[in-house]
């Protein structure tokens, strides 16, 4: 193939910046997304919001599902509940739950004592350490996980409301215009 024919995203791949570029546009399509959803801006912040909410919580598959429930319990927009969801991928599910877990321990006042390092220390199997500490286990996940979703949901309400007003409030002012 002559060299004028190729491609933006092939020469990208050949300058090493492809990943860089791919992960802008995914970014920028979701952005898009949430901008164009109809919507008052209070029940598209809410929904993301919800969405975020339910992505922080260890339920694996069942994320959309619950942030799409919360959606219709809240008067929120479901789509961008399902989108809020994303926060929580595989590239990022282990390191929320480590800090989750973690704030969990700090909350509840265990923070020295903590049984995840000593499970392969020991003879018992991963199965017997983990069911001898699973009550406690998922109580400290919970609590951590309760805290830091709260949190985040709320910073993510405010930022995306600021956003999508801002562009609701440009398109609302470009139609009196007219």
């Amino acid at each position: 193939m002559p060299e004028n024919m190729r491609s933006r995203s092939l020469k990208a791949r050949k300058s090493g910046k492809y990943s860089s570029n791919r992960l802008l546009r995914f970014l920028r399509y979701w952005y898009i997304r949430l901008m164009r959803l109809q919507g008052h801006p209070r029940e598209i912040a809410r929904g993301f919001a919800l969405g975020v909410f339910s992505g922080f919580f260890p339920w694996m598959g069942l994320q959309i599902i619950v942030a799409i429930f919360l959606a219709t319990l809240f008067r929120a927009n479901k789509i961008a509940a399902a989108a809020g969801t994303y926060i929580s991928n595989p590239l990022t599910d282990l390191p929320i739950f480590l800090f989750n877990y973690k704030l969990g321990e700090f909350i509840l006042g265990q923070s020295g004592r903590s049984n995840l390092g000593d499970i392969f220390q020991t003879n018992q199997s991963f199965t017997e350490k983990l069911a001898s500490s699973g009550g406690q286990f998922l109580l400290t996940l919970f609590f951590g996980c309760l805290l830091s979703a709260t949190a985040f949901a709320t910073i993510t309400y405010f930022v995306s409301y600021r956003l999508v007003h801002q562009r609701y409030h440009r398109r609302q002012t470009g139609r009196k215009r007219r």
